[in-house]
C-alpha cells in the first residue's frame, strides 16, 4: 500500500516509493529504495523534501517507534540494505577497471563468435553481467566514467558494456527489481550484437554512409533479434531492447515506429543509455561530445526520450558529469573527477589550469559542496580549445 508522509515520520525500514518534490531537489541519485541508515533520513529531513511516498508492502509502515516492541526495532536496522553509496569514487575505480579490462576480452570474443557463425554464449554475458552490477551498486559513477575511455576502433563492443552498466543503474533509479535490473543489463550488453553481421568497413568507416550503407546499419536490431531469438534462455524483454533500442517516443525512431506507450519501459531505458554512451563516444568519423555538451543536447531531444527517465539519468549521470571538462568562476579550470550525490551543480573537481594566465597549475581537488568555498561551475568548456590535449590523467589512473 502506498501512503504520504512528512518526512519528519520517517523510520529506519521504511521503503520509499517517491519523493513529492522536483527531482532536483532530492539527495539521491535513486528514489525507490529502503531506508537503511539513520543518515539517510537525516539528509532527507534536511533537503527540501517535505513529504514522500512510502509503500507498506515493502517496507514498514507509520507505526510510532514507541510502539513497537523493542525485539521488532531491532530486526529493522540488523540486516540493513547496502548503502549504495558506501564504497567511495576512487576505491571502487580500480575494481571498474579491471571490470572493464575483462569485459573488453569477452565482449571481443562474443562479437567474433557471431560473426564467425557460432551462438552467443549467453551464460558468459550473464557472468559479465554479474561483474558489472556489483561494480555499479558499489559507486555508479566508477565504471560509468571508465568505459568513456574506449578507443574508435574498439567502440563496437564496448560500446554494449557502456550501455549495460548505464542500463543498471538507470533500472535500479527507476525502481526496478534486483532480477530485472540485471535483465536489464544483460538486454545492454546484448543490444548491439546484430551489428556483428555488419560488414566492419561500414561499422568503422570514417566518412558519412552512403544510402544504402546507412540502410544496411539500420538493420542491426533485427539481425540481433534474429541471433538472440535462437536461445531459449533469452527473456522477451531483453529481445526487445534488441529490436527496440532506437524507437522513439513521437514515433519517429526504427524499426517499426512505435510511439510512446508501445515502448516498454526497459526499451526507453536503452533508448537513453545508448544515445547518451553513443554521442559521447570518440568515433572513426566523429569526435564525441563531452558528457555535458551531451546532456545538455539530450534535453533538447523532447521527441526522443522518456522525459521522467530522463531526468532520473541526468540525476545519475551529474550535470557535469565525471570526465567533464569545466570553468570555475575564479577562472582556475579542470575536470569533474567525482559528483557529489547531495547536489549535481557540485562536484568535486581537479583543478590545474588557469584561463587567465594560460598556465597550468599544481593539481587540487576542489569540493564545491564545502561551504567554505567561493568557487562554483560557470560551465563546461572544450579542453583542446584551451590547448590541453589530455584532462583524463587528472580524473583516472591508467
Amino acid at each position: 500500500m502506498l501512503k504520504k508522509i512528512k518526512t519528519s515520520a520517517l523510520t529506519l525500514g521504511m521503503h520509499i516509493n517517491k519523493f513529492c518534490g522536483p527531482w532536483l531537489d532530492h539527495p539521491f541519485w535513486r528514489s525507490n529504495f529502503t531506508l537503511s541508515a539513520k543518515s539517510d533520513i537525516q539528509r532527507i529531513v534536511k533537503s527540501n523534501m517535505t513529504e514522500v511516498i512510502i509503500d507498506t508492502e515493502k517496507g514498514c509502515d507509520v507505526t510510532p517507534l514507541e510502539a513497537l516492541p523493542e525485539q521488532d526495532v531491532q530486526l529493522v536496522e540488523r540486516p540493513p540494505q547496502p548503502d549504495p553509496e558506501q564504497i567511495p569514487f576512487n576505491q571502487e575505480l580500480s575494481k571498474a577497471i579491471k571490470v572493464y579490462a575483462q569485459s573488453k576480452q569477452a565482449m571481443r570474443s562474443m562479437f567474433d563468435d557471431v560473426r564467425m557463425g557460432r551462438a552467443v554464449d549467453v551464460e558468459s554475458a550473464k557472468a559479465i553481467v554479474n561483474q558489472i552490477s556489483e561494480s555499479v551498486m558499489n559507486n555508479s559513477g566508477a565504471l560509468i566514467s571508465v568505459v568513456r575511455l574506449k578507443k574508435a576502433d574498439e567502440y563496437t563492443y564496448m560500446h554494449s558494456v557502456a550501455v549495460s552498466a548505464l542500463m543498471i543503474a538507470l533500472a535500479d533509479a527507476a525502481g526496478l527489481n534486483v532480477d530485472e535490473t540485471k535483465e536489464a543489463g544483460l538486454a545492454g550488453l546484448l543490444h548491439d550484437v546484430g551489428k556483428a553481421k555488419i560488414p566492419s568497413e561500414i561499422t568503422n568507416k570514417a566518412g558519412a554512409l552512403t544510402d544504402e550503407e546507412y540502410q544496411l546499419m539500420k538493420s542491426h536490431p533485427e539481425e540481433g533479434y534474429k541471433i538472440l531469438q535462437e536461445h531459449y534462455s533469452v527473456s522477451e524483454p531483453v529481445l526487445d531492447v534488441c529490436l527496440h533500442h532506437h524507437e522513439k517516443i513521437d514515433g519517429s525512431g526504427y524499426p517499426h515506429g512505435l510511439v510512446s506507450e508501445k515502448i516498454k519501459k526497459i526499451t526507453k531505458i536503452a533508448s537513453i543509455c545508448d544515445v547518451y554512451d553513443a554521442i559521447t563516444s570518440n568515433r572513426p568519423y566523429k569526435k564525441g561530445w563531452n558528457p555535458a555538451e551531451a546532456i545538455r543536447r539530450m534535453s533538447q531531444w523532447t521527441g526522443h526520450f522518456d522525459q521522467s527517465l530522463f531526468q532520473m539519468f541526468v540525476k545519475i549521470i551529474g550535470i557535469y558529469p565525471v570526465g567533464s571538462f569545466v570553468k570555475l568562476q575564479s577562472g582556475k579550470m579542470g575536470v569533474v573527477c567525482e559528483q557529489n550525490n547531495e547536489s549535481l551543480l557540485t562536484p568535486r573537481v581537479n583543478v590545474f589550469f588557469c584561463s587567465k594566465t594560460l598556465r597550468f597549475l599544481p593539481p587540487k581537488v576542489y569540493d564545491l559542496s564545502d561551504k567554505t568555498t567561493d568557487e562554483h561551475i560557470i560551465g563546461p568548456e572544450d579542453a583542446k580549445q584551451w590547448g590541453i590535449a589530455n584532462t583524463q590523467q587528472y580524473w583516472v589512473d591508467e
